[in-house]
This record gives C-alpha cells, structure tokens and sequence, in this order.
C-alpha cells in the first residue's frame, strides 16, 4: 500500500452544511493531546541555546519527500475558483465585519485610534519577527533561548520566495526594506548556525583533579 498522503479539498460554499454536521462527531473523536513534558518545564537555566526539531518538517526533509508531495498535489481535486461576483460579495461582507470588530474595540477601548490598513511593510515584518523568534530572540533573562532552526529556514526560505515573485512589482522603498530585512535574517541564521556548529565539535571538559 502506497503511503502517499491523500488530499481532499472541500469547496466550503457548498459543502458549509456538511461541515456543521461532522463538527460533533469529529469533536468526539478528537483524541487528547498528549501534556507537554514536566521534565521540560522544570529544566533550569543553562548555556546554549536548545534546538527544538520538528518531526514532520525533519520528514520532509528526506530524500524521498520531494516525489511525495508531487505526487499528492497530482491527486488533489480542487473545486472551481470563485467568481468576481462571489469574490467582491465576500471581500464587501469581510470588510463590513472587521469595520464593526474595530468599532467594538474602540466602544471598550476609546483611547485606541482606527487601525491603518495592513500593508506590504506588515507583511515582511511579519516574517522578521517570525524568523527572530524561531532563532531564539526575545529569550527572557536567565532562560536558555528555544531555537526552531528548521523553522528559521523555513521563514527565511519564504522571504527569498517573497522577494522573487514580487521583484519588478515594488517601490523602490518597499524593495529596499525586503532586501534589508532578508540579509538581515541570513546574518543571524549563519551566526547562529555557526555557534551551533562549534558547539557540537567542542570536546570534553577536563576531569577534576584527583581523578585523572
């Protein structure tokens, strides 16, 4: 039998009833999320950050993954894309919801202003931080940093795409901070790998006296 994962994609303007019905029974049979380990938690402080490896982006990195994925998005079915009908009825009904979310916050919150509209700016940054994040930053004092450097690759990976697909389409400014921002998180991604890599080859400490 074949492994290859298979992938249904449901056209939720049709399917919504559906969905609302299989809600209870996918609830049910949700099975409980194992607690994060107490051995975790209750480890102190020490030098060096620690890598957390995620399984499925350390399987995705295998040999074989590249056939696999290919070999899914061969066997997927999408549903037909939206009409620009359906499209602006949905972008009108979108815009009209987060408008009253804002006037909620607001009626709570009369200090807070009307939010400026999400830009290409809020995007990279978005990325940056992400990225920053998964190589450690923001560590409060006296833990040791939880680096994700698979993760880090993964959004750095996403910036360079970013980059590409919009290179021609972008004001001189907006290129400009993209470039900047993207050197940036490489920078830190070698610096960090290379701490990595040093701390991995360093030998032994010497044993006490006495003991020799």
């Amino acid at each position: 039998m074949s492994d290859t994962p298979k992938f249904e994609v449901i056209d939720r303007r049709k399917m919504k009833a559906e969905e609302e019905q299989d809600t209870p029974r996918q609830a049910e049979q949700k099975p409980a999320e194992p607690e994060p380990s107490a051995a975790a938690a209750s480890t102190g402080a020490s030098a060096g950050p620690r890598l957390v490896v995620n399984e499925g982006r350390h399987d995705a990195a295998g040999s074989s993954a590249p056939s696999v994925v290919e070999d899914a998005a061969q066997e997927v079915d999408l549903p037909p894309a939206p009409t620009a009908e359906e499209s602006s009825q949905q972008k009108a009904a979108y815009d009209a919801s987060a408008e009253r979310l804002e006037d909620l916050i607001r009626a709570q919150n009369p200090g807070v202003g009307k939010q400026p509209p999400v830009s290409f700016e809020h995007l990279v940054q978005q990325f940056y931080v992400s990225a920053m994040i998964q190589m450690g930053a923001g560590t409060q004092e006296g833990q040791r940093p939880r680096v994700d450097i698979l993760g880090a690759r993964t959004t750095i990976d996403l910036l360079a795409i970013l980059a590409e697909k919009t290179r021609g389409n972008l004001t001189e400014a907006e290129d400009r901070m993209l470039q900047s921002v993207l050197f940036e998180v490489r920078m830190a991604f070698l610096e960090l790998t290379s701490m990595i890599s040093m701390q991995g080859v360093q030998p032994p400490p010497p044993p006490p006296a006495g003991k020799r």
